[in-house]
Parts: structure tokens; C-alpha cells; sequence
């Protein structure tokens, strides 16, 4: 599902006819493998067997991974985990309780800090920041800014309040902060995009990032994406091209050969959140609740460490482009090009242009900036309807999704229907109840954060 917004592959789900397994992987992952071993930590933790400042990192990693499978389906069953047939909390009850384990987190990590800062008690087990407490800390706040921004619609002063606390208190601000998970200790044994791109072979540089990154001559194509032979006026060169979401591959052999892929190896960490992101996010803030010129600055500074972590150069040519749009796409196999791109937004800043315009440019550099973070760029997208995105070519969801605005959420696991069916039935209402088009356990229902009137 959120290969759709960064790239392309997987037929199923891009042409909104999920199988089981695309329903469940998340659902299975949150509630069998993180909330169990949670769980466990919080047991020791409540015996005096574990410290504050482990717990709080442990609570950190809990919101890390069920803010993504809550804006994936919506409802979850979290506050009753564990219980017999666990009843579902609706999505505005779970961001209260994300915040409410963040600002926990962040004020044990303050106090810790305070006065021990050099304290390395997790630098055996911790594959993100080797035991910087610092770091996490930084990343806590800078999780809450995420999620702060992400009820801008449906709670606008709790958004302003929770993103001033957490940009006041500090957020990520240079690449050496970056959340990543290191692939080459033995927690992980390889990156899994490494996978799924070269060793399965199951997706391809997606056409809106062709659009994007083609239109602009990004400095980062190069370092994100490997070439292709093209045909331009009769002669063969090498370049890039994306393949378009929700069409049916009838050679598989021939499309992983005409569409880019992706570098990476098996080695390269896994992003969770950059500098860009966190900057892209104040950079946003600004634009709402403070000033242009500011949101400016800020939009700028966070193009730069996106540049820095890919190694591309001349970042102050690019911001500086004010002509160069997205480019219409041509497919290399003459099947489904589109004569005119979707967006015709340049890169460089304009502090005269209108809201929309500015948070346009915001959240397409950003949406660049966090590749390969496919979930976090589906959800920007739902959020604000940008950037803009070629539609899917084909639409097998039976009427339940609007092709023009993409896949909403995922529909729960089958097993949820016959394993826990009557508190299944309570969460479709409640998501029906918080929604704003309440169409049931369908693709095309939005969760209860979507509410941007995107028509």
C-alpha cells in the first residue's frame, strides 16, 4: 500500500484488490511481535528489574510502530492488549495515548539526562543511536512534531500546542541524528528493501517520482535510482523512468528491465525519520502559525541535509530554480504515458505565493526528501493531498475507492472477522463514527486525521 506513493510494484494492492497477507503483515507484526515483547519490558520494568530511562526508550519504540499501523487501518486494539478478545481504541483515543507516552518518555529522558548524559546502558542492544539517550530524546520530540502535524485538521490547537512543545524542547536538526536502524549488527541481518527491489525483483521507481525528480534535473536521481536505456528523438541514452501505479504487468521480465531501481544493498541502514523530515514538519508549522519568510528558511535548510545524507551536489542551484516543473510522463513502454503532469509547482521558495502554493512545495520536497519511507509519504499524502500523484490505471476496488484520491487505509486481517469478530464489528464503528466519508472496513474510508477537503 505504501509503495504506491514512492514507487511502483506489487500488483494487487496498487489496483486496490488487497490479498490477505497485504491486509495483515502490519496488523500481524504490531500485535505478535513489538506489543508482546513491550509487554515483557513493561512486566520488568514495573518488578524494579528495569531502568526508567530503558523503559522510556522501550515506550518510544511502541508509539514508533503503532502510529503506523493506526494510520494504516485506524482503531487498534492497544489499551486492552492482551486481554481475551481485545476490544479496539478509536484512533483519537490512540493519538491521545501516543502523546501522552512521548511526553512521558521525553520527561524521563530530560531528567535522566541531567544527570548522567554520558550513560551508554544501551550500547550492546541499541541499533539505532548505540545508546545516545540524546538522540532519542531528540527523535521523541521530533515523533511528536510528526504527529502533531498529522491532527492539524481535526485538532488544529492541540496540533499548535504539541508541535511548539516539542520544536521548543529540540527536535533532529543534522543528519548525524538521523533515525536509521543499522543493518550490519545481528538484531537485523539485512535491510529489507534490499529484498524486496533486488532479490524479489517486485518494484520499480514509481511514475509520480519519475515526474518529480526528471522535471527538476534532481541532482538526488542518481544517487537514489539506477539508469535505463531510453529512446529520445530516435537515439538511444540512459535515464530515468518510473512505472505507473495499478496496471497490469503482463512481463515481469520487461518491466524490471525498463524501469529504474533502486540503490540500495544489503547493508544500508533503514531510515525511520531524517533531519529533513523534522525540518520539512517546522518548515510547515511556520507556514500555518508563524511566517512565510521564516517557513522559507526553514524549507530551504531542509532541502540541504536531504542533498548532504544522498552525497548529490549544487543545493543552492536547485533552490535557487524557479522555472523547472514536474515533467510530463512518458512510459518507456508507450503504454500508459499522460500527456501533462500532475503539478506544476517549481522548487524555489516564494514567500508572495498563496498557503496551498507554499504547502505544496513543502510537502513535495519533502515527500522526496524521506524516500524510501513509503508509509510516511502515503500518509503525508493522504494528509494534505500532496504532492500530487498520477492515479492508478486500474481500479479492481469494486467503487469503494476514489480513484482520483487513492487508497485511504487498509482493511483489517480476515482472521480479525472470525477470531474477534464482535469487537471487529465495534471498531468498523467507530472508525465509521471518526471518519468523515464512513464507507465501513473498505480501502476508500478515511481514517479520522483525514480530514483536508481534498475535492
Amino acid at each position: 500500500m505504501a509503495c504506491a506513493n514512492h514507487w511502483a510494484g506489487c500488483i494487487n494492492p496498487l489496483v486496490y484488490n488487497l490479498t490477505n497477507n497485504w491486509r495483515s503483515t502490519v496488523f500481524s507484526v504490531a500485535f505478535t511481535r513489538v506489543m508482546p515483547a513491550w509487554h515483557q519490558l513493561k512486566a520488568a520494568y514495573d518488578q524494579g528489574l528495569v531502568a526508567g530511562e530503558v523503559m522510556a526508550v522501550g515506550d518510544i519504540l511502541k508509539v514508533v510502530t503503532l502510529h503506523r499501523a493506526s494510520d494504516m487501518y485506524g482503531p487498534l486494539p492497544v489499551l486492552h492488549f492482551g486481554e481475551a478478545r481485545s476490544p479496539y481504541d478509536a484512533q483519537d483515543v490512540l493519538y491521545d495515548h501516543f502523546f501522552q507516552t512521548l511526553n512521558n518518555s521525553i520527561s524521563v529522558l530530560e531528567d535522566f539526562l541531567a544527570t548522567t548524559p554520558d550513560s551508554k546502558a544501551l550500547v550492546k542492544v541499541d541499533a539505532v543511536y548505540g545508546g545516545d539517550f540524546a538522540k532519542w530524546l531528540k527523535f521523541a520530540r521530533s515523533l511528536k512534531l510528526r504527529l502533531a502535524m498529522r491532527i492539524r485538521y481535526v485538532e488544529p490547537d492541540l496540533a499548535l500546542q504539541y508541535a511548539q512543545e516539542a520544536i521548543d524542547g529540540g527536535v533532529i536538526t543534522s543528519t548525524d541524528e538521523n533515525a536509521l536502524l543499522q543493518t550490519y549488527r545481528q538484531i537485523t541481518v539485512t535491510n529489507p528493501l534490499e529484498m524486496i527491489w533486488n532479490s524479489y525483483n517486485d518494484a520499480r521507481m514509481g511514475a509520480s517520482m519519475d515526474s518529480y525528480l526528471n522535471g527538476y534535473e534532481d541532482p538526488r536521481r542518481e544517487k537514489m535510482f539506477t539508469t535505463v536505456t531510453l529512446v529520445e528523438n530516435g537515439q538511444e541514452i540512459q535515464g530515468y523512468a518510473g512505472i505507473r501505479i495499478g496496471i497490469n504487468v503482463t512481463s515481469k521480465a520487461q518491466a524490471v528491465s525498463s524501469y529504474s531501481n533502486m540503490r540500495v544493498t544489503g547493508t544500508d541502514p533503514y531510515l525511520w525519520m531524517n533531519a529533513a523530515e523534522a525540518t520539512f514538519l517546522r518548515a510547515e508549522y511556520e507556514l500555518r502559525w508563524g511566517s512565510a519568510a521564516t517557513a522559507g528558511t526553514l524549507y530551504e535548510q531542509a532541502v540541504t541535509p536531504s542533498f548532504e545524507e544522498r552525497g548529490a551536489d549544487n543545493v543552492k542551484g536547485y533552490l535557487s530554480d524557479a522555472t523547472s516543473t514536474p515533467a510530463a510522463y512518458k512510459d518507456p513502454l508507450n503504454k500508459h504515458s499522460m500527456a501533462s503532469p500532475q503539478s506544476t509547482i517549481t522548487v524555489a521558495w516564494n514567500a508572495a505565493a498563496d498557503f496551498e502554493t507554499n504547502l505544496e512545495r513543502i510537502i513535495t520536497q519533502k515527500w522526496i526528501a524521506i524516500f524510501p519511507l513509503g508509509t510516511e509519504a502515503w500518509t503525508a499524502h493522504r494528509r494534505t493531498g500532496y504532492p500530487r500523484l498520477l492515479p492508478a490505471v486500474v481500479d479492481n476496488s469494486g467503487g469503494a475507492v476514489n480513484v482520483a484520491l487513492g487508497a485511504r487505509r487498509l482493511p483489517y486481517p480476515v482472521e480479525e472477522y472470525t477470531e474477534n469478530p464482535t469487537n471487529l464489528q465495534a471498531a468498523v464503528s467507530a472508525l465509521n463514527g471518526e471518519s468523515v466519508n464512513g464507507a465501513g472496513d473498505t480501502q476508500g474510508t478515511r481514517v479520522w486525521w483525514d480530514r483536508k477537503n481534498l475535492n
